[in-house]
């Protein structure tokens, strides 16, 4: 019986991939660093933690990573109205909001990006809570911020729903022991999931009202 559901954000709830590139570019170009060959997907469904290590070669010495990520967020924050919501996202969420099952979002994002991410959908209010990069001390693929979703929530993994959109996601949430739904509206597979779908309604059918 599956009594609670965890969302990823980025790509799953919204749009936001080419806008994270974007600002990822914008950031680091206050600093003179031209990222323009790196690929649209470059980073996708990675924490920041980990594009800091992998970039910090072509940053500047007395760059500090969380002046770095300041211009990031703050570019992102200020263009949120690019991203759109993904096909049946916000319908879904509110649908389940209707059947009293516990919401929450787990995500590779700082706090203020998940804030107008999901403020801009108008989902805010609907979660229990949400987990961001500011929260735990290693992103996925790491198991812990669905563990510390799963702890909060006071409930077992295995009855939290948990819906992916990356390879990095649902890696994660297979770790951390929880039904893993990847959504796929490309049709292709990423990995070890319970349950494919490229439908985000479909996952009504997991919580019958």
């Amino acid at each position: 019986m599956h009594c609670a559901i965890a969302w990823d954000i980025d790509g799953t709830l919204i749009d936001s991939e080419p806008l994270h590139h974007q600002s990822l570019l914008a950031g680091c170009r206050n600093w003179g660093v031209d990222l323009g060959d790196l690929p649209d997907q470059a980073f996708r469904g990675i924490h920041m933690g980990d594009v800091w290590t992998a970039l910090r070669p072509r940053l500047p010495a007395r760059l500090e990573q969380a002046e770095w990520l300041a211009a990031i967020n703050a570019h992102y924050v200020a263009n949120r109205a690019d991203a759109t919501p993904i096909p049946e996202a916000v319908e879904t969420i509110r649908a389940l909001a209707d059947r009293s099952i516990p919401q929450v979002c787990v995500s590779n994002s700082s706090r203020q990006v998940v804030d107008a991410n999901l403020d801009a959908l108008g989902v805010l209010e609907l979660m229990s809570f949400t987990i961001s990069l500011d929260d735990v001390s290693a992103g996925k693929p790491d198991p812990t911020p669905y563990r510390e979703a799963c702890r909060r929530l006071a409930v077992a993994p295995g009855t939290v729903v948990a819906v992916e959109d990356s390879r990095t996601g649902a890696d994660a949430a297979r770790a951390a022991g929880l039904f893993v739904v990847g959504y796929l509206p490309s049709g292709c597979l990423f990995g070890n999931v319970d349950l494919s779908t490229c439908h985000l309604s479909s996952i009504l059918d997991l919580f019958p009202g």
